[in-house]
């Protein structure tokens, strides 16, 4: 008799297997191309240095953004946390106020908590019947001193997609930045930061057949410079 079949996966909204080209090419840089891309100063650095910045490249140009718009991160938890901490870290003022949906993911609601019991002022907007923001539920709340605006494109629960890119411009109508977390949404739909003209985006790479352990966030270089707080310090790599 033959053995109990195996299972077959269905959980490729939480994570997909990594995709054999993907695979194929990592793979020299685990024992060939082994360098420290910050280690120019030899051909092992400047062949991983190479490596890094092409990634670079073709990350942004699948969603329209420049090269140095790309910030490399351990996954897009790393990224949203990056944005709402690292931004806020900025501002001396706690009533400063930062607007975040109430279906956000876990990595920007618990965040938001956090600098919320820490005295910052955050704002939690409800979502309509479909889970979706309205844009004039985020006209209600914005208020002249918000500096931030987080909205999540494609939920990671029900699949509602939200019109960043109305959201977008309700935000700069405003002169308020604009994050989103695609992370659900890149893969599935179209992204594409030049359309949205959103300020900040999170992706990770394990919902579409990359590894674990890598994200990035789109950051706009584009006019007034947006600075963010390093969360982890001691490192001079990503910038």
């Amino acid at each position: 008799m033959s053995g109990p079949a195996a299972p077959i996966y269905m959980d490729h909204h939480a994570t997909t297997p990594v995709d054999p080209q993907v695979l194929e090419e990592m793979l020299p840089f685990f024992a060939e191309h082994f360098g420290n891309p910050s280690s120019a100063g030899h051909t092992y650095g400047e062949e991983a240095r190479t490596a890094v910045l092409h990634g670079r490249e073709r990350v942004g140009e699948s969603i329209g953004a420049e090269p140095d718009e790309i910030i490399f991160l351990g996954g897009a938890t790393a990224a949203n946390n990056l944005v709402l901490p690292g931004l806020a870290g900025l501002q001396v003022r706690d009533d400063v106020p930062i607007v975040i949906a109430a279906t956000e993911h876990a990595s920007v609601l618990r965040p938001a908590k956090f600098l919320a019991s820490r005295g910052r002022d955050v704002t939690v907007m409800p979502v309509d019947g479909e889970g979706l923001v309205a844009p004039s539920t985020l006209e209600a709340v914005i208020r002249p001193e918000t500096v931030l605006i987080s909205v999540m494109m494609a939920n990671n629960e029900v699949g509602t997609i939200n019109a960043v890119g109305e959201l977008a411009a309700v935000a700069h109508e405003r002169d308020v930045l604009f994050h989103t977390d695609a992370t659900q949404a890149i893969g599935m739909t179209s992204v594409d930061v030049t359309e949205t003209d959103v300020d900040l985006l999170s992706l990770s790479a394990h919902k579409i057949y990359g590894p674990k352990g890598i994200g990035a966030l789109y950051v706009r270089r584009s006019g007034e410079r947006i600075r963010l707080t390093p969360q982890v310090w001691g490192g001079g790599q990503e910038r």
